[in-house]
């Protein structure tokens, strides 16, 4: 029977999933456009409401007949039972150890199409997936094969899922309260290029089979059977086959999908590749006919450095740079309060949404890599808050045990733990925010010596594993877990140092340097400067409040 539905604007989607935090960001890198050859998937878990911390589940065996509790990863409510894989996999995060790795962006779509009363949310997709997947095919069959057994309860979702050989995204929307299963389109990312999404859907017109074979290398694309006659028979699309985009029928494209969601793909794409700029209207939400490409090729092959820059973007070289209007406050500070929207007598105005953005709980670059046993070849890059401050620090996919500075308990959004790095990460970035550009390059300093400490160290720990793997795949596991957890607990002791560094150096207002103490004298008082709040912000000082602060009597 033939149904029409009102659809929600995309704004008012985009104002939904920003407040309740499932607005993220993917890229996603095949093995021939990194430096390397592995493949990477990246993701940021961008929530007002999110703590960061890394799941681990560890491998298990269940009798046949087990039933798994499902809860909603998001609010932790009870959705129901399915049954439990005989076997499941470690996973560490988002990666497991056959170095499966999958990311996800909330795109949100046809509001009618959310089925309350599904028993698979999005993020149990995600982790049930990543427990009983051997590669990114098998993980695509699994999670299309839950929701059309038990429902789908969220609403749109992209995914990102990527093994050491390929990379794929796949986009999937439930069919409404009631009605079991879900419409989907899964794509192979062609090798050598990039892709990425944030919050809407990227996928438009696809190729079509009559099956799914997914023991088929040479099929690149996958689909729900019903993709479209669905659409039809909902009455959301009566054109030519060929014609159909499942982004333009399932979601909708407005201007707050376009400056909000699709303007940070632009900006990771226009990062690494030439002649983006042709697409910065769409990214502005000014030619919403303009779309960009699924993928691109990058103008170089990136390295894991690169991938994790591309996660610090705050649209930096580009008309929406956010430290080049007066919301960046004197100290050119690179994050908006919220709300996304606000109003001034009666007309609508916006912050922009970049990737880098303080709300993240927790981000992350995975990296699969196929000259190398499983558990040694895949590794997690994890860190906690901001990306532009965070420190991605090296979680190997086998490892057993989780470091007490990530460990999930350890601290909640509503309790302060001292030992947990999201908690140290945002003292130090909610310090920064008061004068951003005079800490900022006292952050990345340290930043980078951890980081690029540990891309160098990794290529030691990897080589020192695989030999042991050869002879004793156990004693190799314990080597890249006790590795994993000793970097992970390292980090957030140096970004408590950080800490009290620059609450010394930087409190007041001040700049403070430490002075030698003289012969002869007990202490010495620091140096100190105090550089206000620059000429270019004194100027609009001046504008706004013309003489009022003005000396009587002197200068001129």
């Amino acid at each position: 029977m033939k149904k029409t539905f009102l659809t929600i604007s995309l704004t008012l989607i985009s104002v939904l999933l920003i407040n309740t935090g499932f607005a993220c960001t993917n890229f996603l890198i095949t093995k021939g456009a990194s430096t390397d050859g592995s493949t990477m998937i990246t993701y940021a878990a961008d929530s007002h409401v999110l703590f960061g911390e890394l799941y681990h589940w560890p491998a298990a065996d269940y009798p046949k007949g087990t039933m798994l509790k499902v809860y909603e990863w998001d609010t932790g409510k009870y959705l129901g039972e399915i049954e439990q894989a005989e076997h499941t996999y470690n996973v560490v995060g988002n990666i497991n150890e056959n170095q499966v790795a999958i990311g996800e962006t909330t795109y949100g779509g046809r509001s009618e199409l959310k089925d309350s009363t599904g028993i698979v949310d999005y993020g149990s997709l995600i982790y049930i997936g990543l427990q009983r997947s051997r590669t990114a095919r098998e993980a695509i069959k699994i999670m299309t094969d839950l929701v059309k057994k038990y429902g789908y309860y969220s609403v749109g979702e992209s995914f990102s899922i990527s093994d050491p050989n390929e990379v794929w995204i796949m986009e999937l929307i439930g069919k409404g309260p009631g009605i079991t299963g879900a419409v989907w389109v899964a794509r192979q990312i062609p090798d050598g290029y990039i892709s990425g999404h944030a919050n809407h859907a990227r996928i438009t017109t696809f190729p079509f089979n009559k099956e799914n074979n997914f023991n088929d290398p040479n099929q690149t694309t996958y689909h729900a059977t019903d993709v479209i006659s669905f659409a039809r028979e909902m009455g959301y699309f009566d054109g030519k086959d060929k014609d159909f985009s499942f982004s333009d029928v399932y979601a909708p494209l407005d201007f707050g999908g376009a400056r909000f969601c699709e303007a940070r793909v632009y900006a990771g794409f226009n990062r690494v590749a030439s002649g983006m700029e042709k697409y910065e209207d769409y990214a502005m939400g000014e030619n919403l006919e303009n779309r960009m490409p699924l993928w691109i090729k990058p103008d170089k092959k990136l390295s894991v450095r690169d991938v994790m820059g591309m996660m610090r973007d705050y649209y930096q070289n580009t008309p929406m740079d956010m430290t080049k209007d007066v919301g960046a406050g004197p100290y050119g500070n690179i994050v908006r309060w919220r709300p996304l929207y606000w109003e001034v007598e009666g007309q609508k105005y916006f912050n922009e949404r970049a990737i880098s953005t303080q709300q993240t709980g927790f981000s992350f670059v995975t990296q699969s890599r196929n000259w190398l046993p499983d558990p040694i070849g895949g590794i997690i890059w994890f860190g906690v808050d901001d990306t532009y401050s965070t420190v991605y620090a090296p979680m190997y996919c086998g490892m057993t045990e989780t470091p007490e500075a990530f460990a999930v308990g350890n601290g909640s959004m509503m309790e302060y733990s001292e030992t947990s790095a999201f908690w140290v990460f945002n003292q130090v970035s909610n310090f920064a925010y008061t004068r951003y550009s005079a800490m900022i390059p006292d952050i990345q300093k340290v930043q980078d010596e951890l980081e690029l400490g540990f891309i160098e160290e990794v290529k030691g720990i990897d080589n020192a594993a695989a030999e042991m793997f050869k002879n004793n795949p156990e004693m190799a596991v314990n080597f890249i877990t006790d590795y994993s957890v000793y970097q992970g607990n390292k980090t957030l002791k140096v970004w408590k140092k950080l800490y009290a560094h620059l609450f010394t150096k930087f409190m007041d207002g001040n700049v403070k340097a430490a002075r030698p103490i003289p012969e002869g004298y007990k202490y010495v008082t620091p140096d100190i400067e105090q550089p206000g709040y620059g000429e270019e912000w004194n100027k609009l000082i001046i504008q706004e409040t013309g003489d009022k602060f003005k000396v009587i009597g002197e200068g001129h």
